[in-house]
């Protein structure tokens, strides 16, 4: 319900109530207002994890109402597509940057790494697909453009490789990417690596050398 003391505006043919008695309100355009509740969403996950996720907490964080919120978004799978959205246009940004050149898909790889660091709220709603519309085309834009660079570095890397060459190193490449992230951010590996990131990225690539001699002695033993 609208009070007496709230700003009711219409931008671009939209409704959006703001609370002038929320603790650091601020008055919002219509894009403000989205990006403020992006930027308190990610705050919240990485507060509290993403299933802990409340609307109005987040309209509190962003200083808004939840009735604003609500009609920006519609509900929380609404606000969570939105900041997968915005997660994996920054990963394609990182990712993109790096992977040039013939170790490209290697170098992607490790920005991969960086980048779930460093926007851990990103990270990990992004690859939850029950917590947003999986099929929201402005996200199937972004998280396919995202993997277009990992099967493009791939075959820059690749000396004249198959479909299923790209394939399988893609598959592979992101699965210890994805799980290094995991453990990173986990802190399961704490102790256990160097602290340095260079030298680990050093150690990471020796790995993958060594894991691929390991898994071609396996294949031919196979026969």
């Amino acid at each position: 319900m609208v009070s007496l003391t709230d700003r009711v505006e219409l931008i671009n043919g939209q409704i959006l109530v703001y609370a002038p008695t929320v603790a650091n309100s601020r008055s919002y355009h219509h894009g403000n207002l989205r990006q403020a509740a992006i930027e308190a969403a990610i705050g919240e996950v990485r507060r509290v994890g993403a299933a802990g996720v409340s609307m109005r907490e987040v309209a509190r964080r962003a200083g808004v109402t939840h009735a604003a919120l609500a009609y920006q978004f519609g509900d929380k799978s609404g606000l969570f597509t939105a900041v997968a959205t915005e997660g994996f246009r920054l990963a394609a940004k990182a990712i993109g940057a790096a992977a040039v050149g013939r170790d490209a898909f290697v170098a992607g790889g490790i920005a991969y790494v960086v980048f779930a660091i460093e926007h851990p709220g990103h990270y990990e709603v992004m690859f939850r697909p029950d917590l947003y519309r999986h099929d929201d085309a402005e996200l199937m834009e972004a998280r396919n453009a995202a993997f277009a660079l990992l099967y493009g570095s791939a075959r820059t890397s690749l000396d004249a490789p198959t479909g299923q060459d790209v394939t399988g190193v893609v598959v592979a490449g992101w699965s210890m990417s994805h799980g290094l992230a995991t453990l990173l951010r986990t802190g399961n590996l704490e102790g256990r690596i160097p602290g340095d990131a260079s030298e680990l990225a050093r150690q990471i690539a020796e790995g993958i050398v060594q894991l691929g001699q390991l898994a071609r002695r396996h294949l031919e033993a196979l026969g």
